[in-house]
């Protein structure tokens, strides 16, 4: 699904979020029943969910990408689930490059199943958080500190799948940014169980982006944000514009930025799950960024995961 969030999802009162509640009431009514009702299904192996209750751009499939990396150093031989969506190749070529070690399944019960009959002794699911149909060991929820709950309402009046509330199923929260001792009062709040980590992104070939003034776009969750990166590394973004997430480019959409980069000598810049639906077009006018995942404290991390596998 291609989605442009709307504004007033990040305004604390907009009139367009209150007619929409009932809406999000029966959304809500909905999952309930659906949680409630549904068979859980168990597995011989560990799975760990690295998923969200914001709707997208939360970093959730780098950090998945991260915990196989442990689980990997921890000999627990791991594979990454992902649910199949047509879309979604971006994500699946990147976690493929990344970790070599992928399982895509419409069903994410059949995807672990076949994880299992292929001798793979963990799986880490990239996204899941609301599949109450398989019992995860380890819940693993992703912020994004720009962002964090927006205006606050569910689906479709605000960004949220869930709730808050619901952070009581997960064990670990990691925020993409700064520290932020306000939400994390909150989080306490609801569930003092839960243990939180903070993460940034760390550009891995920002110097040679230095000289050259640029055209930068992106069709991420929250592009904003990778935006940010550039300016806060001081790289000179002259022209922006916004894609949708998950934008299935045309040659056209390319081929219209190239162009108006060229008038105004400008270098087109994108990111890498960009670049990746961009470079079966065949098409070489730009560049991409590249980052990595850090997570603060990681050894700690490392201690709390091994208590679920």
């Amino acid at each position: 699904m291609t989605l442009y969030k709307p504004k007033f999802w990040n305004r604390k009162y907009s009139v367009f979020a209150i007619v929409l509640l009932p809406f999000s009431y029966i959304l809500q009514l909905f999952l309930y029943f659906k949680k409630t009702l549904i068979t859980k299904y168990f597995f011989n192996i560990p799975l760990i969910c690295v998923g969200n209750i914001y709707v997208g751009g939360t970093g959730k499939t780098p950090t998945s990408i991260e915990i196989f990396k442990i689980l990997k150093k921890l000999k627990k031989n791991p594979v990454i689930l992902k649910k199949k969506y047509l879309n979604h190749f971006d994500e699946e070529i990147l976690i493929k490059k990344k970790t070599g070690n992928l399982i895509t399944n419409k069903s994410r019960k059949s995807g672990v199943k076949y994880a299992e009959k292929l001798g793979f002794k963990s799986v880490v699911l990239d996204d899941g958080f609301q599949d109450f149909s398989i019992n995860k060991d380890l819940e693993i929820l992703c912020f994004h500190g720009n962002q964090l709950l927006g205006n606050g309402f569910t689906l479709p009046s605000g960004p949220l799948r869930e709730n808050l509330n619901s952070i009581r199923r997960a064990k670990i929260i990691i925020i993409n940014g700064k520290k932020n001792k306000n939400f994390e009062s909150k989080i306490r709040k609801i569930s003092s169980q839960i243990s939180i980590y903070y993460s940034n992104y760390m550009p891995m070939n920002i110097k040679q982006f230095k000289k050259d003034n640029f055209y930068a776009f992106a069709g991420i969750g929250n592009p904003e944000n990778f935006f940010e990166i550039l300016i806060k590394n001081r790289i000179k973004v002259k022209k922006k514009k916004y894609f949708p997430d998950h934008h299935i480019y045309s040659k056209a959409d390319i081929v219209k930025m190239i162009d108006a980069a060229k008038k105004e000598n400008l270098r087109l810049l994108t990111t890498e799950k960009d670049f990746l639906r961009i470079k079966k077009l065949g098409l070489k006018n730009f560049k991409y960024l590249s980052v990595k995942l850090n997570i603060e404290k990681k050894n700690q991390l490392i201690k709390e995961i091994k208590k679920y596998i």
